[in-house]
């Protein structure tokens, strides 16, 4: 079982950063596949970011990248999403979320970026980017 916090969201001027954080409970938060994920209401849970469980791999979408970097300590049991040059249409809820992946087995974007996959979610932490 892992359960998962997310902190950092809040309102900020279009142009701006935020850095968002992703606490994890239970020993094993190494062997997880750690997303970024976003929300709007009346509108489908996006992909954002994904990192592997060594962080030796990210992923991002194409939305974000070039803006937006995630990385993780495993040793804090903690993600963080680095968020610059923030738009107005990044203004959602924001969930970080986790896969459990087996030592050896390689993730490819189309599974990093699937909702589907991840096992446990946080509650979410709102960003909002004002123009």
């Amino acid at each position: 079982q892992v359960q998962l916090v997310e902190s950092g969201g809040g309102l900020v001027q279009a142009g701006g950063s935020l850095r968002l954080s992703c606490a994890a409970s239970g020993r094993t938060f190494s062997s997880y596949t750690m997303g970024w994920f976003r929300q709007v209401p009346g509108k489908e849970r996006e992909f954002v970011a994904a990192i592997t469980r060594g962080g030796g791999n990210t992923y991002y979408a194409d939305s974000v990248k070039g803006r937006f970097t995630i990385s993780r300590d495993n040793a804090k049991n903690t993600i963080f999403l680095q968020a610059n040059s923030l738009k107005p249409e990044d203004t959602a809820v924001y969930y970080c979320a986790a896969d459990f992946e087996p030592m050896g087995v390689s993730r490819r974007f189309e599974r990093v970026s699937s909702s589907s996959y991840y096992d446990y979610w946080g509650q979410g932490t709102q960003v909002t980017v004002s123009s």
